[in-house]
């Protein structure tokens, strides 16, 4: 019979972590991102101090960006292998909060780690401590509860030989997947306990395919038999069930387009010839006609978000169904649609075999190329009188695709960008990364750092704007520190250029958006080439978009991140494609502004068809 070894509880967990492998052969968590205070400095501090060389730590510059890395890096696996984040108690851990609901939206996994009070209470209240007056057992890392797939507190050294195993348990099911906390009582951790040694003997995980119920694969047969203009929507469910190359085999030998969500842009090239771009609020003029047409629209790993539905004033053909393939019932059946609870390459596969022959040849194949003339116009550089007006976002978008490659992955999270590259970017097969799902401010320049940790054979090009750099940028210095070179195009509109827009759309006056409509003494001028210089990143200034082009190319030799800031106009739009998204309108008062508005959200509301 074995026998037991001794260890503190943050000893055993740590440990047991480190054993936790995948079915290639690698650890589940890479490693631990920390920043350490009072609540985990002489714990969990001290326990990854001595397994560092079987778990590494890598230290960051502030709890919810390091986290953001983390959750790049498992999105850029395809969730096969994920980081851990370890803060103290109080403001360390919430500031992870954001990052645990991005990551929860997003489906992706990472184990959150924060310390927790005392369990034994003792010294209450200790610093930083939340006091609930009428629960006791009320700590700030309740906050993290609504945001995480599991929620654990470990109050005993036990404690760990259950919650360890549900923890990994629910980061490695495709259909629970999702952000873990383990919120570590800072006395528990330090405690000693005779853990059983079988406990740390090495575990492969296996990420399960669930074969889908044959009685909803018959159903849906039967609806794209009787459909005439059936649509694909490609979403990140795709790319995580590696189904990229059944999705495009599957629309080619049915003749059926598909139409790439955010998450799921960059299953298939741009240039393949069933690939009609994105649909929804930022999507191709190809994609929306073909969805408003379609009779029956075909989800593949998508949550049919607002964007995507267009609010859900998109699809409207009267005879139109929804069928959905997703992992969880919850996904599979919103809005009444036909649910098939099942692995997205294993449910495509059966369907087209059940399938057969059947083909279709509805849609109109020249609209794509002509949307692609129209996207190669809109992102054309500059000519003329022209050139020396400041380049619009769709021009920069175009300076960066010219000069892409094959291993070129572009990524965003927030402002203009991300819909303008939904619309404009013409990716490569897995070169586009977007967090849109929560469209959280801040994930770009350590995203972008995340990205590169997991595939260091890429080139990887962050697009952010101002207003999002100034509010999460600390990560380039750990970019810096631990060398990992990317490309950062910085645009400067001088302001939230995105928010404004909306807010003009909607009727609203512009107002506490840009610098020059805001409640301020100065205008600032902000010099952030000297800024990202500061932190250790080589910092330039394109002074046009032929510069810029120029400067992308020299940075692919670097071995640090690489800034590149350009100035641009904040009014115009991307002006090609498009939909309506419902963002509400006053409905009562206002000026002749907010009139027209109303009216034209009015008429829009009007057409959505969200639960028929």
């Amino acid at each position: 019979m074995k026998g037991t070894i001794r260890l503190t509880a943050a000893q055993a967990m740590v440990r047991w972590l480190s054993v936790q492998m995948t079915e290639e052969g690698e650890r589940f968590i890479e490693g631990v991102w920390a920043i350490f205070g009072h609540g985990n400095v002489a714990g969990i501090g001290e326990a990854l101090h001595g397994i560092r060389d079987a778990l590494p730590t890598w230290r960051g510059q502030n709890e919810q960006t390091m986290a953001h890395a983390a959750i790049a890096y498992a999105k850029t696996k395809r969730r096969k292998r994920a980081q851990a984040v370890t803060s103290s108690i109080g403001p360390g851990a919430t500031n992870m909060v954001t990052a645990a609901a991005l990551a929860h939206v997003n489906r992706l996994p990472v184990l959150f780690i924060p310390g927790d009070v005392f369990a034994n209470r003792r010294p209450d209240p200790v610093l930083q401590q939340i006091e609930d007056f009428d629960d006791g057992t009320v700590s700030a890392n309740d906050c993290f509860r609504p945001v995480s797939r599991y929620f654990d507190r470990i109050a005993r050294p036990e404690h760990l030989l259950t919650a360890l195993p549900r923890a990994l348990r629910t980061m490695t099911d495709p259909a629970n997947c999702g952000p873990v906390t383990l919120a570590f009582c800072q006395d528990v951790q330090a405690e000693p306990f005779d853990y059983p040694e079988s406990f740390f003997e090495q575990t492969i995980w296996r990420i399960r395919r669930p074969e889908p119920d044959s009685v909803e694969v018959a159903e849906v047969v039967g609806l794209i038999r009787a459909a005439r203009n059936p649509v694909l929507v490609s979403g990140g469910g795709v790319l995580y069930s590696e189904a990229e190359e059944m999705l495009a085999a599957f629309a080619e030998k049915h003749g059926i387009p598909f139409v790439e969500t955010q998450a799921g842009k960059g299953a298939s090239a741009a240039s393949h010839a069933m690939n009609f771009g994105s649909p929804g609020v930022t999507g191709s003029a190809c994609a929306n006609a073909l969805c408003e047409a379609a009779d029956l629209v075909i989800g593949v790993g998508t949550r049919f978000q607002d964007f995507t539905t267009g609010s859900w004033a998109l699809f409207k053909n009267p005879a139109r169904r929804i069928v959905s393939i997703n992992l969880h019932g919850y996904d599979a059946n919103k809005h009444g649609a036909v649910g098939v609870v099942g692995d997205a390459r294993v449910t495509l596969k059966k369907i087209s075999a059940a399938l057969g022959e059947t083909r279709f040849s509805a849609f109109d194949p020249k609209s794509r190329l002509d949307w692609h003339a129209a996207v190669a116009e809109a992102t054309a550089a500059p000519e003329g009188p022209l050139a020396n007006r400041l380049p619009t976002d769709a021009q920069v978008i175009g300076a960066v695709q010219r000069v892409a490659t094959e291993k070129t992955v572009v990524m965003c999270a927030a402002g203009t960008m991300p819909g303008a590259l939904q619309v404009l970017w013409q990716a490569a097969k897995g070169g586009y990364h977007m967090e849109y799902g929560y469209s959280c401010m801040g994930y770009e320049v350590a995203g972008a750092m995340g990205i590169k940790l997991a595939a260091p054979e890429k080139e990887v090009i962050c697009f952010v704007g101002d207003g999002s750099y100034m509010m999460a940028n600390s990560e380039l210095a750990t970019a810096v520190m631990r060398r990992v070179p990317y490309t950062v195009v910085l645009t400067d509109n001088r302001g939230y250029g995105c928010i404004n827009r909306l807010q003009i759309e909607c009727g609203g006056a512009e107002f506490n958006n840009m610098y020059k409509d805001s409640n301020v003494e100065i205008q600032p001028e902000i010099d952030f080439v000297a800024h990202a210089a500061s932190m250790g990143a080589h910092a330039d200034k394109a002074a046009n978009i032929a510069d810029l082009e120029a400067k992308i190319l020299a940075a692919r030799d670097r071995d640090v991140p690489s800034v590149i800031v350009i100035d641009t106009d904040a009014v115009p739009s991307v002006e090609v494609g498009g939909h309506w998204w419902d963002v509400a309108v006053p409905q009562a008062g206002g000026p002749e502004r907010l009139e027209k508005a109303r009216d034209r959200y009015n008429a829009n509301a009007a057409k959505q068809r969200a639960y028929d």
